[in-house]
């Protein structure tokens, strides 16, 4: 497939099969970060991991990156002055070429490539913190994919989800994350709201998401 220019929103969310999903990111890997999280103010990975940092203890580690893309929620975290020097970051992700354009920022320990509607072949019980930011909107991530996280993590460990506010609705985030919390798989949650974009200007500059913030049960 021809890559395009000026990818973005729109096209990100006509996304509906995992084939899709490759087929867009395969296009957009090489121009992410600079035509869309550039240009748009794009502050999402920084603000989920400002809620992770708040969040976390010096034994949530190593951390899991789920929907690493081109490595914006983890470079977010190592940069941030609160940050635990010695902080393990995997990274999991659908797309070969955004996990091309992470890797040559070397700030992953490892990157896998893993479709998240299917098992994954990843240890149980490894990972002391998952975060997320950009994986769960429109598109064929739905709230299932939760149970697979919290087979990879270890107890008590520290979950910041990303949950698109439409999709929220759509996919029914809210009565998974009820089902999680009553079956106790999951501690209490808290959510917090994040707004996508510092700079657009577009009929989705005032886009939302939630963050939900738990540990594993």
């Amino acid at each position: 497939m021809n890559k395009k220019e000026n990818l973005g929103l729109e096209e990100a969310y006509a996304v509906k099969t995992p084939d899709d999903n490759l087929a867009l990111y395969h296009q957009w890997a090489d121009t992410y970060d600079s035509e869309f999280a550039d240009r748009r103010g794009y502050q999402y990975p920084q603000l989920i991991a400002d809620v992770y940092i708040r969040n976390a203890n010096n034994s949530d580690t190593p951390v899991l990156d789920v929907g690493a893309g081109t490595g914006l929620v983890a470079a977010a975290l190592l940069e941030h002055p609160d940050v635990d020097p010695d902080l393990i970051i995997d990274g999991i992700d659908i797309s070969p070429a955004m996990l091309e354009v992470s890797k040559e920022k070397d700030i992953y320990h490892r990157l896998f490539e893993a479709d998240l509607t299917k098992p994954i072949d990843m240890p149980d019980n490894y990972y002391s913190g998952v975060i997320s930011a950009g994986t769960f909107t429109h598109g064929h991530v739905g709230p299932d994919a939760l149970y697979e996280l919290l087979r990879m993590a270890q107890l008590n460990a520290l979950f910041v989800i990303g949950v698109n506010g439409t999709a929220f609705d759509t996919y029914h985030f809210g009565s998974a994350f009820a089902a999680l919390q009553a079956d106790g798989y999951i501690t209490p949650l808290e959510f917090v709201r994040i707004r996508y974009y510092a700079k657009a200007g577009d009929d989705h500059a005032d886009d939302q998401g939630y963050a939900a913030v738990f540990r594993k049960a």
